[in-house]
């Protein structure tokens, strides 16, 4: 790739790891079995801002992309594997958009870093709850959308749970890769 190019070698490899890393932490996950179906404790949504705060909005397609082909790989989840491309992938992007916003990635110090993880979760939680309420309870499962939304709560404690450890963990761990790279010579900016 030509020097200045927005994706460089490094950014690149960085892409294709973190979408490996979210693929791979998803396998991290307490199943909790709900009346009305599941939901789960997992990792993989620290590595989906993580990915944002890292790459930029880019690090949305990790987030999506990683999450979707680990939905491939369980007949139960496969055919959504669209729907988690889309919420995942707008995790990344949120968190990606608040670290796109300074001069150089580089400048986002603890602060920008948690409000991009904080947007990153938001916007996730946002769709997951749109997603619970009319893909899952009115159109696969049948029900009123009074009846559809009686069920939400349900999901609020691991949602709480996923999102408060993403937000407490991505940032740090993003200062310090960033950190990492850069004494290596190799910053993603």
């Amino acid at each position: 790739m030509k020097k200045g190019s927005s994706m460089t070698v490094v950014r690149l490899a960085v892409l294709a790891m973190m979408t490996a890393l979210v693929f791979a932490s998803n396998y991290f996950r307490i199943i909790v079995p709900l009346s009305t179906g599941q939901t789960a404790f997992t990792l993989a949504n620290i590595l989906c801002c993580l990915s944002g705060l890292l790459l930029g909005p880019v690090g949305g397609l990790a987030a999506g992309l990683g999450s979707a082909l680990y939905d491939l790989t369980n007949p139960l989840y496969a055919p959504e594997c669209w729907l988690t491309f889309l919420t995942k992938g707008a995790m990344g992007l949120g968190a990606g958009l608040v670290m796109f916003s300074a001069q150089k990635r580089s400048e986002g110090g603890y602060a920008r870093c948690l409000a991009g993880a904080i947007l990153g979760c938001v916007v996730y939680y946002a769709l997951y709850f749109s997603k619970s309420l009319f893909y899952d309870g009115i159109l696969v499962g049948g029900l009123t959308f009074q009846a559809a939304a009686v069920l939400l709560p349900l999901k609020i404690p691991a949602s709480l749970f996923n999102g408060i450890i993403a937000i407490a963990a991505a940032p740090p761990l993003c200062l310090a890769i960033r950190q990492g790279l850069k004494r290596s010579h190799l910053a993603l900016d």
